[in-house]
């Protein structure tokens, strides 16, 4: 019993990072027994992570098949709201609760990143962990827990928006502000400089989305 749930575990996290590293985007379809194979895991556990990520709404159906859900401009807008809100309380509560060691893991994170900048895949899975760090510097669990679910939500999106030109530039700017705020215990600062950067990539997000309309077009 402890093996199967192990597997389950795995096949879970295997196929959401699969999801989130864009080897399966949105409008791509989910096979059992393609997934058993390329990960190496039964199809038990398989079939358990697929019917527990459609439950979180990361896959929806397609008649009888499981496809990687993609989000509407609606849930879009929707989403980047919850974000920013959850965000900034994140970074105000970092401001008060972060202990030295995690301030200069985050300084570490901003000086590591400077040399990604031409390479935004890798930029942007920095950009995660920057992120999940500010996360953990609240001291709230049960915020971290609700951030999770909603950067779950943000591996349907099909392309970063990092990716967009001088995005990358811009980014660490912002990280260097919001640090700078969470360092001085600037509470206020620090939420006000993450819903800004939010709110920045949502309007890169909606431009590359729009881009991608007119070419389509």
């Amino acid at each position: 019993m402890h093996d199967h749930r192990a597997n389950q575990k795995d096949a879970y996290a295997l196929i959401l990072e699969a999801i989130d590293s864009h080897i399966y985007k949105p409008g791509d379809r989910l096979v059992e027994s393609e997934l058993a194979e390329r990960f190496g895991v039964s199809r038990t556990p398989i079939r358990e992570a697929l019917q527990r990520l459609e439950t979180q709404s990361l896959l929806t159906r397609d008649g009888r098949s499981l496809i990687v859900a993609s989000l509407d401009h609606s849930q879009l807008s929707e989403l980047y709201v919850v974000r920013g809100e959850l965000e900034g309380l994140a970074a105000r509560l970092a401001a008060r609760h972060a202990t030295p060691e995690e301030i200069k893991v985050l300084r570490d994170m901003l000086e590591d990143d400077k040399g990604l900048v031409g390479n935004p895949d890798a930029l942007s899975r920095a950009n995660r962990r920057f992120h999940k760090q500010i996360h953990l510097a609240s001291h709230n669990r049960f915020l971290v827990q609700q951030l999770d679910l909603v950067h779950r939500s943000m591996a349907l999106l099909a392309t970063t928006s990092i990716a967009a030109e001088g995005r990358g530039d811009q980014t660490l700017k912002e990280h260097a502000a919001i640090v700078a705020a969470i360092e001085a215990g600037d509470g206020e600062a620090a939420d006000q400089a993450l819903r800004d950067h939010i709110s920045k990539a949502f309007i890169t997000r909606l431009k590359l989305d729009a881009q991608a309309v007119e070419a389509a077009e």
